[in-house]
């Protein structure tokens, strides 16, 4: 990602921490960010542009959680716990994420339309941003799927293993979505998944 554009869509994401979406400017993102407004109209086009990239690198930053806890303790139930608790924890820490994958967008944040726009962008980035943001649903099969290729590895199982994998996998994101919801008490998501969890059905 070019200098210019990361330290905007950090300049954005900081703005955002102070004050809703309708009350940042553009003019303030570029100040913060060190360089010109028409260097901010060029990287995004609009404001609107700016909120879709903004969103787009927050879903590419979740995603490269879920793979980093993916890619974690050789026990799958314990990569499932460690990925549930990352989506748990992204949320808590990042409005954007949390709206991202419950699908609910306070006042106070950009709302684009998850459906692609228009795009002229010079940027290949920008044109990226443009195309469609995932919805909590993609979000569900992007991380399932991701859990079931790592634990599935070189040597996947036979129905109905297979199967039953599929169901384990998808069970700890949605319980890890719940808990994003309703927070747990004691042990967290954690404990839940674990419990969840068919031992067989992750060895």
């Amino acid at each position: 990602m070019p200098a210019a554009r990361k330290s905007l869509l950090d300049a954005a994401y900081q703005a955002l921490a102070h004050r809703p979406w309708s009350a940042v400017r553009m003019v303030d993102v570029a100040a913060a960010a060190g360089v010109s407004r028409q260097t901010l109209y060029n990287e995004f086009g609009s404001k609107e542009g700016l909120a879709r990239a903004l969103v787009r690198r927050e879903a590419d930053g979740y995603l490269a959680g879920v793979d980093r806890a993916l890619a974690g303790p050789s026990d799958p139930r314990e990569r499932l716990t460690a990925t549930a608790e990352w989506m748990t924890s992204a949320a808590h820490e990042n409005a954007l994420v949390r709206a991202l994958l419950t699908g609910c967008w306070s006042e106070r944040l950009p709302a684009p339309e998850l459906t692609a726009v228009p795009s002229s962008s010079a940027a290949p980035a920008q044109r990226r941003a443009d195309g469609p943001l995932p919805s909590p649903g993609d979000f569900v099969a992007l991380v399932r799927d991701r859990a079931v290729a790592v634990l599935y590895g070189a040597d996947p199982p036979a129905p109905p293993d297979a199967a039953e994998l599929t169901r384990s996998c998808e069970l700890a994101v949605r319980l890890a979505l719940s808990c994003v919801a309703a927070p747990p008490g004691d042990g967290g998501v954690a404990d839940l998944v674990r419990t969840a969890l068919p031992r067989r059905s992750t060895a």
